[in-house]
Parts: C-alpha cells; structure tokens; sequence
C-alpha cells in the first residue's frame, strides 16, 4: 500500500471514532515546509478556529516554517483562537501521522495553553 494511502486509511479509522462521540476535533495536517491546524465543530461542517505556518502572524516570529518550534506556536495559537471562541475541550485528529515530532510538539503546546484533549 502507498504511504499515502496508508495515512488516509488510518485517519479515516480516528475520525470516524471521533465522529461517533460527536464532539469538537483539533484536527492538524503537516508537509514538509508548513504545518496546519483547524478547531471543527462536532458535525464537521465548520471550522470554527484555524492557525498555519503560511499566516503571516505566526510566520513573522519564525526562521523556519518545518520544525518543532514552528509546530509550537501554531499549537499555542488555534488553543488561544479556540479558547477565544468557547472551545476549551476538543478531540486531538491526527490525521493519519504518527505522534512524534511536529505532532507531538503542536498538542503539547495546545495542552499547556489550556485546551483539553
């Protein structure tokens, strides 16, 4: 199987358990150069906070937009837009990558500022 196809496979798998307890998901994407993060509601139809590395906000403190420090601040960023917006329990969606690195890094961040998952 292709290692994307892989990724999707078991993305589809998480996210059809979060889809059952209907709740509010924390759901990240990343790439080589970026990585991304959205607050979706619990029937998936909208997203109610975002945060990237491609925002110009986020990408004015950084030297680099792919490393764990970048990954930091976009966490620390969607935790504050979500608390903002009355989110303060979200589901943690992976999307498929594997907890370490940049994922890890990102919903270490979201914990310590306040969100809960």
């Amino acid at each position: 199987m292709e290692k994307k196809q892989s990724r999707l496979r078991r993305a589809l798998k998480l996210r059809s358990k979060i889809n059952k307890l209907n709740t509010t998901r924390l759901s990240i994407h990343k790439t080589s150069q970026h990585i991304y993060a959205q607050v979706i509601s619990g029937d998936g139809t909208t997203t109610l906070a975002s945060a990237s590395t491609i925002q110009s906000e986020i990408r004015s403190t950084l030297k680099n937009t792919g490393n764990i420090e970048a990954a930091t601040e976009v966490g620390k960023y969607i935790a504050q837009k979500a608390i903002a917006a009355g989110i303060t329990e979200v589901a943690f969606d992976r999307s498929g990558f594997k907890y370490h690195g940049r994922v890890k890094a990102l919903a270490d961040a979201a914990r310590e500022a306040g969100l809960k998952f």
